[in-house]
């Protein structure tokens, strides 16, 4: 909480004052995190190389994939520090929210880091068991949706975009759904990153979204006047939000194509846990399969995939999947597929923050 260290000093020094605002604080949240990614950057690199922690390539995976075999991974070791040091600065870490946050991206990323350390240190093909690593999954899931269902005031009802004074209260069912939003997130983005860049891409993208939404749900007048849930102290989930823009960009520069370091699943499940929580406590978790429409599609294609393929006994709807590979054996290029993926990405953003209005 350095901000309010510094903020101590306004009354002798008045332009401190601006510390106090949560705009200028996501601001300088998301610098920090992007200079002191890009500062670490190399060396954590040149550490992941000599430490000859590179990314194992399936073999039913596409043929081009071969030359990105012994490529630095567990990326994730460089953002996750990186995210929590600018949100432990600039938030308020009294803030429940910023804490839960906190706490998944910690969990999640311990059971990622746990699944890349087996696949990649100790050469286990498989990592984690499916069934470890979804149970790990739910029980932090469990956790945050408990503690949000018994923390006083916090709303249960579901809040539904484009229309107006529909909110059903779920009740005891909010825990189920959060539960579902917080894995479902996690794995959905972890299936994306499979390209150079077009995970990280998305990921902030749908950050940026989420610092508006944060910060609007807030805002007790800004969230009366759009008609959207208040959710008090949910503004400082934008300060975080910051930080993993800001982290995420910073990683960009390295992941983008040809990818310097793979983020792993260290990397991914913990992100995507983190963006479903936020959806949870600002109340815009239907949002979220559209500004996460990406990761939603990249998902359904896989489970459409393994369900056709069981039910007619080896036939297939796409080439690969995820989707991405899909496009990949086509015959597109792998920058072109990502690009093409973060301009969808962007669109769907638009139109979720566009629901603002539209009720």
């Amino acid at each position: 909480m350095l901000y309010k260290l510094i903020y101590f000093f306004h009354a002798d020094i008045s332009w401190l004052n601006v510390f106090r605002y949560i705009t200028f604080r996501t601001i300088i949240s998301s610098l920090f995190a992007l200079i002191l990614l890009l500062f670490f950057g190399g060396w954590v690199i040149g550490k992941l190389k000599q430490m000859q922690i590179g990314q194992p390539i399936r073999e039913d995976g596409p043929p081009n994939h071969k030359t990105k075999e012994g490529t630095p991974t567990m990326g994730g070791c460089l953002i996750l520090p990186v995210v929590i040091i600018s949100t432990l600065l600039w938030a308020d870490v009294r803030n429940i929210y910023v804490l839960l946050v906190l706490l998944v991206m910690g969990c999640f990323g311990a059971i990622g880091f746990l699944d890349d350390y087996l696949k990649t240190v100790r050469k286990s093909s498989r990592g984690l068991s499916i069934k470890a690593k979804f149970s790990l999954q739910v029980l932090v899931a469990l956790i945050v949706a408990l503690s949000l269902y018994y923390f006083p005031g916090y709303d249960t009802r579901l809040n539904l975009p484009f229309f107006k004074n529909v909110s059903p209260d779920l009740g005891i069912g909010y825990i189920v759904l959060a539960i579902f939003i917080i894995v479902g997130a996690s794995n959905a983005v972890n299936l994306t990153d499979g390209l150079d860049g077009l995970a990280i891409g998305p990921i902030v993208i749908a950050f940026g979204s989420y610092v508006i939404f944060s910060y609007l749900a807030g805002h007790v007048k800004i969230a009366s006047y759009l008609q959207i849930p208040y959710v008090a102290g949910a503004g400082e989930l934008s300060v975080a939000c910051g930080a993993v823009v800001g982290a995420g960009l910073g990683f960009l520069w390295y992941n983008a194509f040809p990818a310097d370091v793979f983020m792993g699943d260290v990397g991914s499940l913990p992100l995507g846990a983190v963006l479903g929580t936020v959806a949870v406590i600002t109340k815009q978790e239907i949002v979220l399969v559209l500004v996460g429409g990406l990761f939603v599609v990249e998902t359904l294609s896989v489970i459409f995939q393994v369900a056709y393929f069981r039910m007619t006994g080896g036939g297939r709807i796409f080439r690969m999947a995820p989707l991405h590979h899909h496009f990949e054996l086509k015959g597109w290029p792998e920058s072109k597929i990502t690009v093409r993926f973060w301009i969808i990405a962007i669109i769907l953003a638009l139109l979720s923050i566009s629901t603002l209005k539209l009720r």
